[in-house]
Protein backbone atom coordinates (compact mmCIF):
# COMPACT_ATOMS: atom_id res chain seq x y z
CA UNK A 1 0.00 0.00 0.00
CA UNK A 2 1.13 3.57 -1.08
CA UNK A 3 2.76 5.49 1.89
CA UNK A 4 0.32 8.12 3.02
CA UNK A 5 0.82 11.58 2.11
CA UNK A 6 -0.88 14.66 3.65
CA UNK A 7 -0.87 17.81 6.06
CA UNK A 8 -1.48 17.11 9.57
CA UNK A 9 -3.43 19.10 12.01
CA UNK A 10 -5.41 18.96 15.90
CA UNK A 11 -8.94 18.74 15.51
CA UNK A 12 -11.00 19.63 19.16
CA UNK A 13 -13.94 18.11 19.35
CA UNK A 14 -16.59 18.89 22.23
CA UNK A 15 -19.63 16.72 23.67
CA UNK A 16 -21.92 17.23 26.70
CA UNK A 17 -23.13 14.14 28.78
CA UNK A 18 -24.90 14.15 32.06
CA UNK A 19 -24.20 18.16 32.57
CA UNK A 20 -20.60 18.57 31.82
CA UNK A 21 -18.53 19.30 28.97
CA UNK A 22 -15.72 17.22 27.89
CA UNK A 23 -13.15 18.35 25.04
CA UNK A 24 -11.12 16.00 22.62
CA UNK A 25 -7.93 16.34 21.18
CA UNK A 26 -7.06 14.58 18.03
CA UNK A 27 -3.87 14.87 15.75
CA UNK A 28 -5.60 13.84 12.38
CA UNK A 29 -4.24 13.66 8.53
CA UNK A 30 -5.96 14.26 5.59
CA UNK A 31 -5.03 12.28 2.34
CA UNK A 32 -6.52 11.33 -0.92
CA UNK A 33 -7.65 7.90 -1.78
CA UNK A 34 -9.29 6.99 -4.92
CA UNK A 35 -9.91 10.57 -5.56
CA UNK A 36 -11.94 11.42 -2.25
CA UNK A 37 -10.38 13.47 0.74
CA UNK A 38 -10.45 10.83 3.51
CA UNK A 39 -8.90 11.85 7.08
CA UNK A 40 -6.82 9.51 9.55
CA UNK A 41 -6.78 10.36 13.36
CA UNK A 42 -2.89 9.89 13.98
CA UNK A 43 -3.05 10.15 17.85
CA UNK A 44 -5.38 11.24 20.89
CA UNK A 45 -3.62 14.56 22.24
CA UNK A 46 -6.38 14.91 25.10
CA UNK A 47 -4.22 13.52 28.05
CA UNK A 48 -1.48 16.57 27.11
CA UNK A 49 -1.57 19.82 29.36
CA UNK A 50 -3.38 22.76 27.44
CA UNK A 51 -0.67 24.47 26.58
CA UNK A 52 1.62 21.64 24.95
CA UNK A 53 -1.18 20.79 22.53
CA UNK A 54 -1.85 25.03 21.67
CA UNK A 55 1.99 24.94 20.77
CA UNK A 56 1.58 21.64 18.71
CA UNK A 57 -1.34 23.09 17.06
CA UNK A 58 0.90 26.49 15.76
CA UNK A 59 3.54 24.48 15.16
CA UNK A 60 1.40 22.49 12.45
CA UNK A 61 0.55 26.10 11.21
CA UNK A 62 4.19 26.93 10.74
CA UNK A 63 5.24 29.02 13.57
CA UNK A 64 8.72 27.78 15.00
CA UNK A 65 9.78 27.72 18.25
CA UNK A 66 12.70 28.52 20.21
CA UNK A 67 14.43 28.83 23.33
CA UNK A 68 13.67 31.18 25.41
CA UNK A 69 17.12 32.57 25.93
CA UNK A 70 17.66 32.05 21.90
CA UNK A 71 14.74 34.05 20.95
CA UNK A 72 16.64 37.50 21.83
CA UNK A 73 19.39 39.06 22.39
CA UNK A 74 19.78 41.75 25.38
CA UNK A 75 22.13 44.40 23.74
CA UNK A 76 21.94 46.95 26.99
CA UNK A 77 20.99 47.67 30.94
CA UNK A 78 20.32 50.49 32.44
CA UNK A 79 19.73 51.42 35.59
CA UNK A 80 16.42 53.67 35.24
CA UNK A 81 14.55 53.96 38.86
CA UNK A 82 16.37 56.32 40.27
CA UNK A 83 15.83 58.53 37.50
CA UNK A 84 12.28 58.18 37.02
CA UNK A 85 11.97 58.76 40.67
CA UNK A 86 13.57 62.33 40.09
CA UNK A 87 11.90 62.53 36.75
CA UNK A 88 8.94 61.95 38.40
CA UNK A 89 9.24 64.54 41.17
CA UNK A 90 10.47 67.20 38.71
CA UNK A 91 6.79 66.52 36.92
CA UNK A 92 4.96 66.82 40.76
CA UNK A 93 6.83 69.96 41.36
CA UNK A 94 5.94 71.48 38.10
CA UNK A 95 9.98 71.83 37.47
CA UNK A 96 9.76 71.97 33.45
CA UNK A 97 7.25 74.58 33.55
CA UNK A 98 8.89 76.65 36.68
CA UNK A 99 12.37 76.70 34.78
CA UNK A 100 10.55 77.97 31.18
CA UNK A 101 7.25 77.92 30.12
CA UNK A 102 7.62 76.26 26.37
CA UNK A 103 10.26 73.25 25.40
CA UNK A 104 13.63 73.90 23.93
CA UNK A 105 16.81 71.71 23.88
CA UNK A 106 18.42 74.12 27.06
CA UNK A 107 15.49 73.73 29.28
CA UNK A 108 16.15 69.83 28.48
CA UNK A 109 19.84 69.80 29.42
CA UNK A 110 18.95 72.05 32.47
CA UNK A 111 17.07 69.45 33.59
CA UNK A 112 19.23 66.47 32.83
CA UNK A 113 21.87 68.07 34.68
CA UNK A 114 19.61 69.01 38.00
CA UNK A 115 18.89 65.07 38.00
CA UNK A 116 22.05 64.18 37.27
CA UNK A 117 23.53 66.38 40.33
CA UNK A 118 20.44 64.56 42.44
CA UNK A 119 21.85 61.18 41.30
CA UNK A 120 25.68 61.43 40.40
CA UNK A 121 26.92 64.99 41.05
CA UNK A 122 30.28 65.65 38.84
CA UNK A 123 31.71 67.76 36.70
CA UNK A 124 29.95 68.90 33.44
CA UNK A 125 32.33 66.96 31.34
CA UNK A 126 32.45 64.06 33.72
CA UNK A 127 28.53 63.88 33.40
CA UNK A 128 28.07 63.94 29.64
CA UNK A 129 30.73 60.98 30.34
CA UNK A 130 28.59 58.69 32.15
CA UNK A 131 24.72 59.81 31.73
CA UNK A 132 24.52 57.14 29.08
CA UNK A 133 25.26 54.75 31.78
CA UNK A 134 21.84 55.34 33.32
CA UNK A 135 18.55 56.28 31.58
CA UNK A 136 19.12 59.75 32.21
CA UNK A 137 20.11 60.88 28.45
CA UNK A 138 17.47 59.01 26.98
CA UNK A 139 14.51 59.99 29.74
CA UNK A 140 15.53 63.91 29.30
CA UNK A 141 16.21 63.23 25.42
CA UNK A 142 19.37 64.58 25.83
CA UNK A 143 21.48 62.07 24.28
CA UNK A 144 23.12 63.87 21.44
CA UNK A 145 24.22 66.72 24.15
CA UNK A 146 28.30 67.10 25.21
CA UNK A 147 29.86 69.12 27.83
CA UNK A 148 29.90 72.91 25.52
CA UNK A 149 26.09 71.82 25.10
CA UNK A 150 25.80 71.82 28.80
CA UNK A 151 27.70 75.27 29.23
CA UNK A 152 25.31 76.91 27.00
CA UNK A 153 22.82 75.49 29.02
CA UNK A 154 23.85 76.87 32.06
CA UNK A 155 24.25 80.14 30.15
CA UNK A 156 20.36 80.31 29.54
CA UNK A 157 19.78 78.96 32.94
CA UNK A 158 21.59 81.88 34.61
CA UNK A 159 19.48 84.24 32.06
CA UNK A 160 16.20 83.11 33.68
CA UNK A 161 17.31 83.24 37.27
CA UNK A 162 15.47 85.85 38.64
CA UNK A 163 11.90 84.85 36.88
CA UNK A 164 12.72 81.17 38.56
CA UNK A 165 13.23 82.33 41.71
CA UNK A 166 10.06 84.57 41.73
CA UNK A 167 8.28 81.55 40.67
CA UNK A 168 9.19 79.53 43.85
CA UNK A 169 9.06 82.35 46.11
CA UNK A 170 5.06 83.43 44.46
CA UNK A 171 4.95 79.24 45.78
CA UNK A 172 6.78 78.95 48.99
CA UNK A 173 6.75 82.53 50.79
CA UNK A 174 4.01 84.42 51.72
CA UNK A 175 2.98 87.58 53.27
CA UNK A 176 3.76 87.67 57.05
CA UNK A 177 5.49 84.73 57.14
CA UNK A 178 9.03 84.09 58.03
CA UNK A 179 12.01 84.25 55.44
CA UNK A 180 15.33 82.69 56.34
CA UNK A 181 18.44 83.13 54.79
CA UNK A 182 22.46 82.31 55.78
CA UNK A 183 25.37 83.06 54.08
CA UNK A 184 28.08 80.08 52.85
CA UNK A 185 31.87 79.74 51.18
CA UNK A 186 33.24 76.99 48.72
CA UNK A 187 36.45 76.41 47.87
CA UNK A 188 37.85 76.74 44.23
CA UNK A 189 40.35 74.94 41.83
CA UNK A 190 42.03 77.48 39.90
CA UNK A 191 42.68 80.75 40.26
CA UNK A 192 41.18 82.68 37.38
CA UNK A 193 37.85 83.37 38.52
CA UNK A 194 37.40 87.11 39.69
CA UNK A 195 34.97 86.29 42.25
CA UNK A 196 37.70 83.67 43.73
CA UNK A 197 38.68 85.57 47.23
CA UNK A 198 40.41 84.57 50.10
CA UNK A 199 38.06 84.98 53.20
CA UNK A 200 36.73 83.35 56.25
CA UNK A 201 35.99 79.57 54.69
CA UNK A 202 33.48 77.95 56.44
CA UNK A 203 34.91 74.97 55.20
CA UNK A 204 37.87 74.75 57.01
CA UNK A 205 40.29 75.82 54.42
CA UNK A 206 42.38 78.62 55.29
CA UNK A 207 44.29 80.33 52.68
CA UNK A 208 42.36 78.94 49.73
CA UNK A 209 40.56 81.45 47.06
CA UNK A 210 36.42 80.96 47.63
CA UNK A 211 33.19 81.97 47.04
CA UNK A 212 30.36 83.21 48.76
CA UNK A 213 26.83 82.37 48.38
CA UNK A 214 23.53 83.58 50.46
CA UNK A 215 20.58 80.78 50.19
CA UNK A 216 17.06 81.87 50.99
CA UNK A 217 14.46 79.54 52.35
CA UNK A 218 10.49 79.20 53.54
CA UNK A 219 10.66 78.45 57.31
CA UNK A 220 10.77 74.51 56.55
CA UNK A 221 14.05 75.21 54.58
CA UNK A 222 12.98 74.78 51.09
CA UNK A 223 15.32 76.55 49.11
CA UNK A 224 13.47 79.64 47.34
CA UNK A 225 16.95 82.13 46.08
CA UNK A 226 20.55 81.77 45.88
CA UNK A 227 22.89 84.71 45.55
CA UNK A 228 26.72 84.91 44.53
CA UNK A 229 29.24 86.81 45.80
CA UNK A 230 32.73 87.33 45.95
CA UNK A 231 34.55 85.71 48.17
CA UNK A 232 35.58 87.86 50.93
CA UNK A 233 32.09 89.58 50.88
CA UNK A 234 31.48 90.03 54.42
CA UNK A 235 27.70 88.66 55.80
CA UNK A 236 26.19 91.82 56.64
CA UNK A 237 27.42 93.34 53.17
CA UNK A 238 24.62 90.93 51.70
CA UNK A 239 21.70 91.27 54.20
CA UNK A 240 19.61 94.29 52.85
CA UNK A 241 19.92 93.84 48.83
CA UNK A 242 18.22 90.76 49.70
CA UNK A 243 15.70 92.35 51.59
CA UNK A 244 14.89 94.64 48.88
CA UNK A 245 14.88 91.49 46.32
CA UNK A 246 11.56 90.07 48.45
CA UNK A 247 10.19 93.46 48.38
CA UNK A 248 10.57 94.67 44.93
CA UNK A 249 11.31 91.43 43.09
CA UNK A 250 8.81 89.24 45.42
CA UNK A 251 6.04 91.65 46.17
CA UNK A 252 6.31 90.17 49.80
CA UNK A 253 6.21 93.72 51.77
CA UNK A 254 5.82 92.44 55.19
CA UNK A 255 7.78 89.22 56.43
CA UNK A 256 10.08 88.60 59.15
CA UNK A 257 13.58 87.69 58.77
CA UNK A 258 15.66 85.44 60.37
CA UNK A 259 19.24 85.39 60.43
CA UNK A 260 21.92 84.16 62.88
CA UNK A 261 24.12 87.01 65.01
CA UNK A 262 26.57 87.81 62.41
CA UNK A 263 24.05 88.51 59.46
CA UNK A 264 21.51 90.89 61.41
CA UNK A 265 23.86 93.28 62.56
CA UNK A 266 22.84 96.65 65.20
CA UNK A 267 23.84 98.04 61.93
CA UNK A 268 21.88 96.02 59.95
CA UNK A 269 18.36 96.73 61.81
CA UNK A 270 19.11 99.97 62.13
CA UNK A 271 18.60 99.98 58.30
CA UNK A 272 16.02 97.69 58.60
CA UNK A 273 13.59 100.29 60.81
CA UNK A 274 13.67 102.28 58.11
CA UNK A 275 12.53 99.80 55.76
CA UNK A 276 8.95 99.34 57.49
CA UNK A 277 6.83 95.85 57.58
CA UNK A 278 10.27 94.12 57.77
CA UNK A 279 10.53 91.92 61.75
CA UNK A 280 13.71 90.30 61.85
CA UNK A 281 14.34 87.91 64.43
CA UNK A 282 18.27 87.06 65.22
CA UNK A 283 20.99 86.70 68.74
CA UNK A 284 22.74 89.21 70.17
CA UNK A 285 26.83 88.65 70.22
CA UNK A 286 28.57 87.29 73.55
CA UNK A 287 30.05 91.41 74.13
CA UNK A 288 26.29 92.57 74.35
CA UNK A 289 25.31 89.46 76.36
CA UNK A 290 27.92 89.64 78.96
CA UNK A 291 26.76 93.90 79.63
CA UNK A 292 23.27 92.73 80.45
CA UNK A 293 25.02 90.65 82.86
CA UNK A 294 27.59 93.48 83.80
CA UNK A 295 24.88 95.38 84.56
CA UNK A 296 22.46 92.83 86.40
CA UNK A 297 19.65 92.55 84.20
CA UNK A 298 20.49 89.12 83.83
CA UNK A 299 21.53 86.84 86.54
CA UNK A 300 25.24 85.11 85.41
CA UNK A 301 24.16 81.75 87.12
CA UNK A 302 20.51 81.18 85.89
CA UNK A 303 20.29 84.47 82.74
CA UNK A 304 17.11 85.68 84.52
CA UNK A 305 16.06 89.06 85.50
CA UNK A 306 17.43 90.14 88.94
CA UNK A 307 13.60 90.53 89.63
CA UNK A 308 12.75 87.17 88.98
CA UNK A 309 12.53 84.26 91.47
CA UNK A 310 15.23 81.80 91.48
CA UNK A 311 13.66 78.30 89.48
CA UNK A 312 14.15 75.85 87.34
CA UNK A 313 13.30 78.00 84.60
CA UNK A 314 15.66 78.01 81.30
CA UNK A 315 13.74 80.60 79.24
CA UNK A 316 12.60 84.30 80.12
CA UNK A 317 11.69 87.66 78.82
CA UNK A 318 13.22 90.61 79.11
CA UNK A 319 13.32 94.35 78.00
CA UNK A 320 16.53 96.84 78.26
CA UNK A 321 16.60 100.63 77.03
CA UNK A 322 19.52 99.64 74.51
CA UNK A 323 16.61 98.34 72.67
CA UNK A 324 13.62 99.80 72.23
CA UNK A 325 10.88 98.76 70.39
CA UNK A 326 12.39 94.85 70.64
CA UNK A 327 11.86 91.95 73.04
CA UNK A 328 15.16 89.75 74.35
CA UNK A 329 14.75 86.58 74.59
CA UNK A 330 16.92 84.82 77.12
CA UNK A 331 17.25 81.31 76.83
CA UNK A 332 19.58 79.03 78.92
CA UNK A 333 21.19 75.13 77.64
CA UNK A 334 22.15 73.09 80.96
CA UNK A 335 23.93 70.38 78.89
CA UNK A 336 25.36 73.04 76.58
CA UNK A 337 26.72 74.69 79.66
CA UNK A 338 28.26 71.15 80.60
CA UNK A 339 29.77 70.97 76.90
CA UNK A 340 31.69 74.21 77.27
CA UNK A 341 32.97 74.38 80.56
CA UNK A 342 34.20 70.14 80.31
CA UNK A 343 35.83 71.55 76.70
CA UNK A 344 37.06 74.44 78.18
CA UNK A 345 39.01 72.53 80.96
CA UNK A 346 40.24 69.86 78.71
CA UNK A 347 41.68 72.93 76.29
CA UNK A 348 43.27 74.34 79.60
CA UNK A 349 44.64 71.61 80.53
CA UNK A 350 45.91 70.50 77.20
CA UNK A 351 47.59 73.90 76.70
CA UNK A 352 49.32 73.96 80.69
CA UNK A 353 50.73 70.35 79.70
CA UNK A 354 52.37 71.70 75.86
CA UNK A 355 53.78 74.74 77.57
CA UNK A 356 55.30 72.64 80.62
CA UNK A 357 56.65 70.93 78.13
CA UNK A 358 57.93 74.23 76.38
CA UNK A 359 59.64 75.13 79.87
CA UNK A 360 61.36 71.81 80.48
CA UNK A 361 63.12 72.12 77.13
CA UNK A 362 63.69 75.88 78.23
CA UNK A 363 65.26 74.02 81.68
CA UNK A 364 67.53 71.91 80.65
CA UNK A 365 68.94 74.15 78.11
CA UNK A 366 67.51 72.70 74.74
CA UNK A 367 64.99 75.92 74.01
CA UNK A 368 66.67 79.57 74.18
CA UNK A 369 66.09 82.95 72.77
CA UNK A 370 62.86 85.21 73.79
CA UNK A 371 61.86 84.91 70.22
CA UNK A 372 62.25 81.19 69.50
CA UNK A 373 60.47 80.83 72.93
CA UNK A 374 58.05 82.65 71.80
CA UNK A 375 57.36 81.27 68.56
CA UNK A 376 57.07 77.76 70.39
CA UNK A 377 54.67 78.95 73.31
CA UNK A 378 52.53 81.13 70.03
CA UNK A 379 52.01 77.40 68.43
CA UNK A 380 50.63 75.95 71.58
CA UNK A 381 48.43 78.70 72.18
CA UNK A 382 46.84 79.40 68.37
CA UNK A 383 46.68 75.61 68.44
CA UNK A 384 43.85 75.43 71.30
CA UNK A 385 42.76 79.26 70.97
CA UNK A 386 43.54 79.92 74.69
CA UNK A 387 45.55 82.91 74.82
CA UNK A 388 42.75 85.20 76.57
CA UNK A 389 42.71 82.21 79.34
CA UNK A 390 46.19 82.62 80.02
CA UNK A 391 49.06 84.36 81.31
CA UNK A 392 52.38 84.43 79.90
CA UNK A 393 55.66 85.63 80.74
CA UNK A 394 58.72 85.08 78.59
CA UNK A 395 62.23 86.03 78.90
CA UNK A 396 65.63 84.61 77.42
CA UNK A 397 65.93 81.93 79.36
CA UNK A 398 62.51 81.09 81.13
CA UNK A 399 58.84 80.65 80.92
CA UNK A 400 55.92 80.68 83.29
CA UNK A 401 52.51 80.94 82.71
CA UNK A 402 49.32 81.25 84.69
CA UNK A 403 45.59 80.79 84.21
CA UNK A 404 43.62 83.98 84.45
CA UNK A 405 40.66 83.23 86.59
CA UNK A 406 38.83 86.17 86.37
CA UNK A 407 38.56 86.06 82.70
CA UNK A 408 37.64 81.91 83.06
CA UNK A 409 34.91 83.00 85.61
CA UNK A 410 33.75 85.86 83.34
CA UNK A 411 33.38 83.28 80.21
CA UNK A 412 31.53 80.29 82.03
CA UNK A 413 29.18 82.71 83.73
CA UNK A 414 27.77 83.18 80.11
CA UNK A 415 28.00 78.93 79.31
CA UNK A 416 24.97 77.61 77.70
CA UNK A 417 23.59 80.99 77.28
CA UNK A 418 21.70 82.66 74.36
CA UNK A 419 19.77 86.12 74.02
CA UNK A 420 17.30 86.37 70.83
CA UNK A 421 16.29 89.58 69.60
CA UNK A 422 13.18 90.49 67.68
CA UNK A 423 11.32 93.16 66.75
CA UNK A 424 8.33 90.80 66.50
CA UNK A 425 5.30 91.66 68.77
CA UNK A 426 4.70 89.26 71.60
CA UNK A 427 0.83 88.80 70.43
CA UNK A 428 2.33 87.57 66.92
CA UNK A 429 4.89 85.25 68.61
CA UNK A 430 5.27 84.10 72.13
CA UNK A 431 9.12 83.66 73.20
CA UNK A 432 8.72 79.72 73.07
CA UNK A 433 8.50 80.81 69.16
CA UNK A 434 10.61 83.36 68.64
CA UNK A 435 13.18 80.56 70.20
CA UNK A 436 11.95 77.79 68.25
CA UNK A 437 12.02 79.74 64.79
CA UNK A 438 15.14 81.26 65.28
CA UNK A 439 17.01 77.62 65.70
CA UNK A 440 15.17 76.87 62.22
CA UNK A 441 18.12 78.61 60.76
CA UNK A 442 19.28 74.93 61.13
CA UNK A 443 17.32 74.21 58.21
CA UNK A 444 19.41 76.63 56.02
CA UNK A 445 22.51 75.07 57.47
CA UNK A 446 21.43 71.50 56.47
CA UNK A 447 20.71 73.08 52.92
CA UNK A 448 24.26 73.66 53.00
CA UNK A 449 25.75 70.48 53.90
CA UNK A 450 23.95 68.79 51.99
CA UNK A 451 24.91 71.21 48.69
CA UNK A 452 28.36 71.09 49.72
CA UNK A 453 29.38 67.62 51.20
CA UNK A 454 26.47 64.96 51.58
CA UNK A 455 24.97 64.89 48.62
CA UNK A 456 25.14 67.53 45.60
CA UNK A 457 28.65 68.19 46.02
CA UNK A 458 28.38 72.60 44.94
CA UNK A 459 32.61 71.99 45.83
CA UNK A 460 34.82 72.23 44.64
CA UNK A 461 34.14 74.34 41.77
CA UNK A 462 36.56 74.33 38.63
CA UNK A 463 34.54 76.83 36.57
CA UNK A 464 36.53 80.27 35.71
CA UNK A 465 33.77 82.08 34.71
CA UNK A 466 31.99 84.53 37.29
CA UNK A 467 28.43 83.72 35.16
CA UNK A 468 29.19 79.83 35.57
CA UNK A 469 30.17 79.78 38.60
CA UNK A 470 26.74 81.66 39.68
CA UNK A 471 24.86 79.42 37.14
CA UNK A 472 26.98 76.35 38.75
CA UNK A 473 25.27 77.21 42.20
CA UNK A 474 22.16 77.96 41.12
CA UNK A 475 22.20 74.81 39.38
CA UNK A 476 22.94 73.20 42.45
CA UNK A 477 20.09 74.84 44.53
CA UNK A 478 17.19 73.29 42.18
CA UNK A 479 19.13 70.25 42.59
CA UNK A 480 18.66 70.82 46.54
CA UNK A 481 14.53 71.66 45.42
CA UNK A 482 14.28 68.38 44.15
CA UNK A 483 16.11 66.14 46.59
CA UNK A 484 13.98 68.23 49.33
CA UNK A 485 10.71 67.47 48.18
CA UNK A 486 12.06 63.52 47.59
CA UNK A 487 12.92 63.63 51.57
CA UNK A 488 9.56 65.06 52.06
CA UNK A 489 8.07 62.83 50.26
CA UNK A 490 10.03 59.52 51.29
CA UNK A 491 9.81 60.45 55.41
CA UNK A 492 8.15 57.05 56.18
CA UNK A 493 11.15 55.03 53.91
CA UNK A 494 13.79 57.15 55.41
CA UNK A 495 15.08 57.50 58.63
CA UNK A 496 13.68 60.61 59.12
CA UNK A 497 11.36 61.85 62.28
CA UNK A 498 7.59 61.62 60.81
CA UNK A 499 5.96 63.53 63.51
CA UNK A 500 6.43 67.10 62.03
CA UNK A 501 4.24 68.44 64.24
CA UNK A 502 5.77 67.72 68.11
CA UNK A 503 8.48 70.23 67.58
CA UNK A 504 6.13 73.18 67.80
CA UNK A 505 5.38 71.47 71.63
CA UNK A 506 8.61 70.61 72.75
CA UNK A 507 11.26 72.38 74.93
CA UNK A 508 12.46 75.24 72.40
CA UNK A 509 15.58 75.49 74.33
CA UNK A 510 16.70 71.96 75.16
CA UNK A 511 18.67 70.44 72.63
CA UNK A 512 16.46 68.85 69.77
CA UNK A 513 15.44 65.16 70.15
CA UNK A 514 13.61 62.67 67.38
CA UNK A 515 10.24 61.86 68.60
CA UNK A 516 9.86 58.02 70.22
CA UNK A 517 8.51 56.63 66.80
CA UNK A 518 11.75 58.28 65.20
CA UNK A 519 13.89 56.62 67.81
CA UNK A 520 12.44 53.26 67.28
CA UNK A 521 12.36 53.51 63.60
CA UNK A 522 16.50 53.86 64.00
CA UNK A 523 16.60 50.99 66.85
CA UNK A 524 14.62 48.44 64.51
CA UNK A 525 15.98 49.32 61.41
CA UNK A 526 13.21 47.77 59.35
CA UNK A 527 9.57 48.09 58.84
CA UNK A 528 6.75 46.56 60.27
CA UNK A 529 6.78 44.47 57.10
CA UNK A 530 10.50 43.38 57.43
CA UNK A 531 11.34 45.94 54.76
CA UNK A 532 14.76 47.84 55.55
CA UNK A 533 14.61 51.62 56.50
CA UNK A 534 16.87 53.26 54.18
CA UNK A 535 18.90 56.73 53.97
CA UNK A 536 18.61 58.60 51.08
CA UNK A 537 21.15 57.32 49.04
CA UNK A 538 20.20 53.85 49.72
CA UNK A 539 16.97 54.29 48.80
CA UNK A 540 18.17 56.08 45.54
CA UNK A 541 20.48 52.83 45.05
CA UNK A 542 17.46 50.45 45.95
CA UNK A 543 15.79 51.88 43.45
CA UNK A 544 18.66 52.06 40.51
CA UNK A 545 17.94 48.01 40.52
CA UNK A 546 14.87 48.73 38.44
CA UNK A 547 16.69 48.28 35.30
CA UNK A 548 15.67 48.97 31.52
CA UNK A 549 16.29 46.40 29.33
CA UNK A 550 17.06 47.16 25.22
CA UNK A 551 16.74 44.00 22.70
CA UNK A 552 16.35 42.61 19.33
CA UNK A 553 15.21 39.48 17.91
CA UNK A 554 17.39 36.99 17.57
CA UNK A 555 18.14 35.13 13.98
CA UNK A 556 17.94 38.22 12.40
CA UNK A 557 19.64 37.51 9.07
CA UNK A 558 20.37 40.90 8.12
CA UNK A 559 21.42 42.58 11.19
CA UNK A 560 23.48 41.29 14.63
CA UNK A 561 23.06 43.85 16.74
CA UNK A 562 20.74 46.92 17.70
CA UNK A 563 23.43 49.38 16.44
CA UNK A 564 23.29 47.98 13.26
CA UNK A 565 19.93 48.88 12.10
CA UNK A 566 17.69 46.08 14.09
CA UNK A 567 14.60 46.69 15.39
CA UNK A 568 14.64 46.80 19.38
CA UNK A 569 12.66 46.74 22.06
CA UNK A 570 12.35 47.91 25.87
CA UNK A 571 11.53 45.56 28.98
CA UNK A 572 11.57 47.38 32.43
CA UNK A 573 12.33 44.78 35.17
CA UNK A 574 9.41 44.76 37.79
CA UNK A 575 9.37 46.77 41.07
CA UNK A 576 9.22 45.26 44.28
CA UNK A 577 6.50 46.66 46.92
CA UNK A 578 9.23 49.21 48.58
CA UNK A 579 10.01 50.50 45.03
CA UNK A 580 6.49 51.00 44.27
CA UNK A 581 5.95 52.42 47.42
CA UNK A 582 8.82 55.15 46.79
CA UNK A 583 6.92 56.06 43.32
CA UNK A 584 3.60 56.03 44.94
CA UNK A 585 4.50 58.76 47.28
CA UNK A 586 5.94 61.21 44.98
CA UNK A 587 3.04 61.21 43.16
CA UNK A 588 0.87 61.41 46.79
CA UNK A 589 2.80 64.85 47.68
CA UNK A 590 1.04 67.57 48.29
CA UNK A 591 2.90 70.66 46.73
Amino acid sequence: MPKRTGAAYVVTTTRHYKGRVYHSHLLRRSYREGGKVRNETLGNLSHLPEPLIAMIHRSLKGETFVPLGEAFTIVRSQPHGHVDAVQRMMARLGLPGVIAGKPCRERDIVLALIAARVLDPRTKLATTRSWGTTTLADTFGVTWADEQDCYAAMDWLLMRQDRIQKKLAARHLKADGLVLYDLSSSYFEGTTCPLARRGYSRDGRRGTLQVNYGLMTDDRGCPVAVTVHEGNTADPTTLMPEITRVKDDFGITQFVMVGDRGMISSTAIAALRDQGGIDWITALRSASIRALVEDKTLQPDLSLPAAWPVDERNLAEITHPDYPGERLVACRNPQLTSLRAHKRAALLQATEEDLAKIAARIAAGRLKGQDKIGVAVGRVINRYKMAKHMSVTITDTSLTFVRKTDAIAAEAALDGMYIIRTSVPAERLDAACCVRHYKSLSQVERAFRSMKTVDLKVRPIHHRLSDRVRAHIFLCMLAYYVEWHLKEAWRELLFADEDQAAKATRDPVAPAERSAAAKAKVARRHHEDGTPIHSFPTLLTELATIVRNTGHAAGNACCTSAEEGAPTFTVTTQSNPLQRRAMDLIDQLVV
